[in-house]
């Protein structure tokens, strides 16, 4: 490879059609008396190129004759817009992906879209610019398998044009804005911690499959001071755990919401009594359920329940029709935090156990054995469970209470349930086991909403001081 010394670089040429209009913006340099150009859509991209050459000259960097690169920038000859490398990279992840984790790297990647495009009269409307990128651009499989509307490809085209080239992603300024656009929402405020965490992740990711591919010399990410990420660790507020009290009073308005209600109060219940996620509960099947059978009480003429067991082996995560394979909204998935063909078992409490009987009396099961259905057969919709639980809350709360994270959401059920086991005594790493997660996970996210913990160190710290306990 022959290289020179003896380089020049000219001022950038405006290229304009016709009507006068600016069409390109052209940088021109020599080396070794060669004449050389690159021709670049903004005049922003034309001058950062233009500066890096200046740059390197300066610093007494050799050219290579060949390409008219300095040595430093050789790895990145190969041009590719910012676009083009996204969608790029997200069909290269999407066959190995949940359909849950497909939605977070679209969702990221839409996140920062706007650090990388031009603003103006020409630029899209944002709202449409991310419903373009969300249902079409960052999604393989409508993309690759159905026709993009004509509107919709216009935008798209217009984002591989004008998007910046993926090597001059990495200038200073441009990560001082994409920083803020990982940890910042669009008014200003800042994302949730897991929010933040899963974008810049994503980023790092794109960015290194960059540098793979000689697009890039290296990943930025990893240098990068993040002193404006949002602090905190995952935990529960614990505002939104219902006590015991609260939650068999909302299990009971659910009884009362008509007509999805009466059907879904024991799949609540698995959440409550055996902290089962959302997914798991919409997934059981009368093969995952060891449930001993009633007994007549003679002396309390009832039925008495025994605890029972469910053995879990599956999940069915809501992501969407457009993100599964399967064209259903539910994806099917190992459990979290567990291998492909790893279980895990469950104490199922008296309460629950008698309130899964007498929901399988009354429905039955589906065809394919499932425990829970929709009105219509099938998967539970997450929309209706959803709403159920909404009126729910309205029903058993106060416009108060209402008003508060109380129970906000179907998912508080399970904060609720490993809190009282925790709160009742259960060793810590038991309780792990039946929630579905590690020792360390647990005690992180739960540490803070022990219900009656504080209570309890109350009278501890009462009794450090010397006082008795009252009755003693």
């Amino acid at each position: 490879m022959g290289t020179s010394y003896d380089v020049r670089v000219y001022k950038i040429e405006v290229r304009r059609n016709a009507a006068g209009k600016v069409t390109s913006h052209r940088v021109p340099w020599d080396v070794d008396g060669q004449r050389f150009r690159e021709t670049f859509k903004l005049d922003a991209q034309a001058d950062s190129f233009r500066s890096e050459l200046i740059s390197a000259q300066r610093k007494g960097e050799a050219f290579d004759t060949k390409s008219g690169l300095p040595t430093s920038m050789m790895r990145t000859s190969v041009d590719m817009s910012w676009f083009d490398l996204t969608v790029m990279y997200v069909d290269l992840k999407w066959p190995d992906l949940a359909a849950t984790a497909r939605q977070t790297i679209a969702e990221a990647l839409i996140r920062v879209a706007p650090v990388f495009m031009p603003t103006g009269k020409k630029a899209p409307d944002a709202k449409e610019l991310r419903s373009a990128l969300r249902q079409w651009a960052y999604n393989t499989k409508v993309r690759t398998n159905g026709e993009v509307p004509a509107d919709v490809q216009k935008i798209l085209d217009w984002c591989s044009r004008n998007t910046v080239s993926v090597r001059l992603a990495n200038e200073p300024d441009r990560l001082h804005r994409l920083q803020r656009a990982v940890t910042r929402q669009l008014n200003g405020k800042p994302f949730a911690p897991s929010v933040a965490r899963k974008t810049r992740a994503v980023l790092s990711n794109l960015f290194d499959y960059a540098a793979d591919r000689d697009l890039i010399d290296t990943n930025p990410i990893p240098a990068m001071k993040w002193t404006s990420m949002p602090k905190g660790k995952r935990k529960v507020d614990k505002r939104a755990v219902p006590n015991p009290i609260q939650a068999r009073t909302l299990l009971q308005a659910v009884r009362e919401v008509q007509r999805s209600g009466p059907r879904l109060v024991a799949f609540f219940g698995t959440m409550y009594y055996s902290a089962l996620r959302p997914e798991e509960a919409a997934a059981l099947n009368k093969r995952h359920l060891d449930l001993p059978a009633p007994k007549w009480d003679e002396e309390r003429s009832q039925y008495r329940y025994d605890f029972g067991k469910f053995h879990l082996d599956m999940a069915e995560p809501h992501a969407g029709a457009r993100w599964t394979d399967s064209g259903k909204p539910r994806d099917t998935r190992h459990l979290k935090s567990r291998a492909a063909d790893e279980g895990r078992s469950v104490p199922v409490p008296p309460e629950l156990t008698k309130l899964l009987w007498e929901h399988i009396n009354e429905y039955g099961y589906g065809p394919d054995g499932r425990l829970f259905c929709g009105d219509r057969g099938g998967q539970v919709p997450m929309i209706t469970y959803t709403r159920v639980w909404r009126a729910a809350r309205r029903l058993a709360l106060t416009e108060e209470v209402q008003a508060t994270p109380l129970a906000g959401r179907p998912y508080d059920l399970r904060h609720a349930a490993v809190s009282t086991w925790l709160t009742g005594g259960v060793d810590p790493a038991t309780v792990s086991e039946w929630a579905g997660h590690s020792l360390s996970v647990l005690m992180e996210i739960y540490a803070a909403c022990l219900y009656g913990q504080d209570v309890v160190a109350l009278r501890l710290m009462h009794q450090s001081f010397g006082h008795k306990p009252e009755g003693s």
